[in-house]
């Protein structure tokens, strides 16, 4: 190689590697869109515009929420996956936009693992398993007495098969050796009325949605699918108790398209950790949806989906469910 060669070669090695970072302390200088696959007024809704609020703030430019609802989180999935990688678009993603949806359907129109690169945690989202006031069942065990005593007899509501709370239902069933009627609903919130209402049993859902109702004494939690007992639900066991181990629960994170700059991916988790790390927002997030501990840093966030995606392959594996 003659000097000229050596120097030109150089010289675009060093532009390269100066180019992102340069560049990326400009960034922001235009507003930033936060895609979400859950429509407005939702509890995700809600995180999203409370969280891009603070963002903003520390960014200096807007933080635009778009509402691509759904598809089973395909809808939203696909526009943040499809956007430019320029650093201006990110996604508001779900444990099933992310995981799930890997392992229970055959023609996503994006790919979880290829289409997105990890930028922070928002929080995870815990699940419980609820009756109505009034219910025989006092606790876990004596719905699974029941269970055994008449199999298939048990109905539990949830949002349908390829949901989480689904999962989580056949789940139980399978780990618990009990037959059950696993009711699907168009929405959580209509499973909470009949809940209430006493049309049906039982209950698995987030905890957000059934909070006010075990608030108001409507509903009773007889365990939470947490590892541990969660804040403000202290008198609630976990199913833990019952089967050891078992540690299940939703989560959120933000992702930004394959491709987006590493120093504005770094710059963003930063401030998303600040934003997240405030008692205060951790105080209002944890009443509408998921307990917080910051943003983590972006190689935790990677390793979190690896295992994730490993445990959810199993999971699938071991309850014979194929993707459709």
């Amino acid at each position: 190689m003659n000097r000229r060669t050596f120097t030109l070669t150089t010289g675009a090695a060093l532009l390269a590697t100066w180019m992102p970072t340069s560049w990326a302390q400009g960034w922001p200088d235009k507003p930033i869109k936060l895609i979400l696959s859950q429509p407005a007024g939702s509890g995700a809704d809600s995180m999203a515009r409370m969280i891009g609020d603070q963002l903003s703030r520390r960014l200096n430019q807007p933080i635009v929420v778009e509402n691509r609802p759904g598809g089973q989180n395909a809808i939203g999935a696909q526009a943040a996956a499809r956007s430019a990688a320029d650093g201006y678009t990110f996604y508001f993603a779900t444990a099933a936009a992310l995981v799930m949806n890997s392992y229970l359907f055959k023609n996503l129109p994006y790919d979880p693992r290829k289409d997105f690169v990890p930028v922070g945690m928002v929080g995870t989202v815990p699940f419980t398993i609820s009756v109505n006031a009034g219910s025989k069942f006092q606790s876990l065990g004596d719905l699974v007495a029941y269970a055994k005593a008449n199999p298939g007899k048990l109905a539990i509501a949830n949002e349908g098969p390829k949901t989480f709370s689904g999962m989580i239902t056949r789940l139980l069933a399978a780990q618990l050796g009990i037959e059950v009627n696993s009711v699907p609903y168009a929405s959580v919130s209509a499973g909470v009325t009949d809940t209430v209402g006493g049309q049906i049993e039982v209950l698995v859902s987030d905890v957000p949605s059934v909070s006010q109702m075990v608030t108001a004494g409507k509903l009773r939690p007889l365990a939470v699918t947490t590892a541990k007992r969660i804040a403000g639900w202290d008198q609630v066991p976990p199913v833990a108790d019952t089967l050891p181990g078992f540690n299940y629960a939703g989560w959120i994170g933000i992702v930004a398209p394959a491709g987006t700059p590493s120093a504005v991916v770094q710059r963003f988790n930063r401030e998303l950790d600040v934003v997240l790390s405030d008692k205060d927002m951790a105080a209002r997030l944890l009443a509408i949806g998921p307990m917080t501990d910051g943003a983590g840093t972006v190689t935790q966030m990677g390793g979190m989906l690896d295992a994730e995606h490993s445990r959810w392959a199993k999971l699938t594996k071991d309850l014979s469910i194929a993707p459709e």
